[in-house]
């Protein structure tokens, strides 16, 4: 079987989207787990510190 570019254009046809929706519910799943939320919600409000505020 050769790799040439017909049939990796084949391939992506086939399967691309079948991939690129299980990277998809992968991520979201990551995302949503619970045992996650004191993570992200870390990471939303780091942003807003103490110290990252403007020099006066």
């Amino acid at each position: 079987m050769s790799f040439d570019h017909e049939t990796i254009v084949a391939f992506a046809k086939s399967w691309g989207l079948i991939y690129l929706i299980a990277i998809f519910v992968i991520v979201l799943i990551y995302a949503l787990w619970p045992g996650n939320r004191k993570r992200f919600d870390r990471a939303k409000k780091s942003i807003l510190d103490k110290d990252d505020r403007p020099r006066t």
